[in-house]
């Protein structure tokens, strides 16, 4: 089977490379990038992608699945259909599923049931404890070997200092990644950002310091035992000053935020939208602004989406009761554009690259780059036009999302995923 495609804008940000040409695909590997390329094959699969990008499929090295035991919020199968209409190839998923991804079996039936009906690559993350219970190591090296990617308590900190050292000790032999939900949980007693807007609208508050005195603990431990960590969903300018330090010491840390860090502040819970409560919180525009920096000169590694859809009756709730989390696979790519792109805070290449190569280097998969030989992982997205977001027309079971309405630039036209075509504009 043979797709061309012809006259886009083909970058690779591994390589820095950005040239309008075309990419022949067959059987569901990169064959030829050049320019003016002819089919090989008497039928082949045309894709006309002039005036658009051509980019790796972009890997999101951190979401919420929820299979098994969720699956009225998401699935493995409509979670990567999802994923697909946002441009994402693959996508790594976390553990605090019921029951949590805490062994070998559960590694293996993620796998299992993402090879049967997944649209992407899925890669699965195990936990650092036994059912997130912070007390108890999980089996770390069992998971890596039956295909878990990294470790994480995500939704829950590893509380215990002393349980995170033997965690980063002991991932260190099996060259597994160590990925933090920094939180302090005695800080943390509250529904929103601690400062004005709490206060005016009479919700309890959460300080900048609950993510920052685990972050300063973290990075100290791994900086102490020469071990390498990654900060999760980065949301405070305290945050992102600590991580700078820490890399300018040599400390192995990496470290992600997420799109509503960058887009909104915690003006956005005004009227008590519980479609804009999420852990951390949304803070205040010195902090999104900081995270912006962090995100441009490099201290901030990754974009990741944090996807974490909820049902309905989940959010339809009064704020301080309502669950935490958005759906991020369907407008990250979007928001990157319009609020990082298109406002001189980042090239596109430097996006892409937080958004492809980069995650999928961290994590130690082969993905996130477009070379001949390679599977044929591919996002066309139109940068030009600008669309409305509607969260009626989601992949996604849940619609928990703070941005309906927006009008973003760069909507998703083909998702290529091994060489098949997962999204184009008639499956729209």
């Amino acid at each position: 089977m043979e797709i061309l495609i012809k006259g886009g804008r083909v970058m690779d940000p591994a390589r820095h490379f950005d040239t309008v040409c075309d990419i022949q695909i067959v059987d569901g590997v990169i064959q030829k990038i050049g320019e003016n390329l002819a089919p090989e094959t008497e039928n082949p699969t045309m894709i006309d992608a002039s005036g658009k990008v051509v980019a790796p499929g972009l890997v999101d090295m951190h979401c919420h699945l929820r299979e098994p035991g969720q699956e009225y919020k998401e699935d493995i199968e409509s979670g990567t259909l999802a994923a697909a209409k946002g441009g994402f190839t693959s996508v790594a998923c976390m553990p605090n599923t019921a029951p949590v991804l805490d062994n070998a079996a559960m590694i293996e039936f993620v796998k299992s049931k993402a090879a049967a009906v997944g649209h992407v690559h899925v890669w699965p993350i195990g936990a650092v404890s036994k059912g997130l219970a912070g007390e108890q190591l999980a089996e770390i090296g069992d998971m890596r070997e039956a295909g878990a990617v990294a470790v994480s308590d995500d939704g829950r900190p590893v509380a215990n200092p002393e349980l995170m050292r033997r965690a980063l000790e002991y991932a260190d032999m099996f060259d597994t990644l160590v990925i933090s939900h920094c939180e302090d949980l005695s800080l943390a007693n509250g529904a929103m950002n601690e400062g004005a807007v709490s206060t005016r609208l009479g919700l309890k508050g959460i300080p900048n310091a609950a993510e920052e005195v685990q972050v300063a603990r973290d990075v100290i431990i791994a900086g102490e035992l020469g071990k390498r960590i990654h900060i999760a969903h980065v949301s405070t300018a305290g945050s992102v000053e600590i991580i700078r330090q820490a890399k300018a010491r040599g400390i192995r840390v990496t470290a992600e935020t997420c799109p509503h860090y960058f887009t909104l502040t915690e003006e956005a819970v005004e009227g008590y939208d519980t479609n804009a409560k999420m852990n951390p919180p949304l803070r205040t525009e010195k902090d999104l602004l900081a995270v912006i920096a962090g995100l441009a000169d490099g201290t901030i590694d990754v974009i990741a989406t944090d996807h974490a859809p909820h049902h309905e009756d989940e959010k339809n709730v009064e704020f301080a009761v309502a669950l935490n989390g958005i759906v991020g696979f369907e407008t990250a790519l979007g928001l990157g554009i319009t609020y990082l792109v298109k406002k001189d805070k980042l090239t596109l290449q430097e996006l892409l690259q937080k958004m492809t190569c980069m995650p999928a280097k961290i994590l130690g998969i082969e993905k996130g780059q477009l070379m001949e030989g390679a599977a044929a992982d591919i996002v066309i997205f139109d940068m030009e036009h600008p669309y409305r977001v509607n969260v009626s027309s989601f992949a996604s079971k849940s619609k928990n999302s703070p941005y309906n309405g927006y009008e973003l630039y760069g909507k998703v036209e083909y998702t290529l995923a091994d060489g098949k075509v997962v999204i184009s504009p008639d499956m729209q």
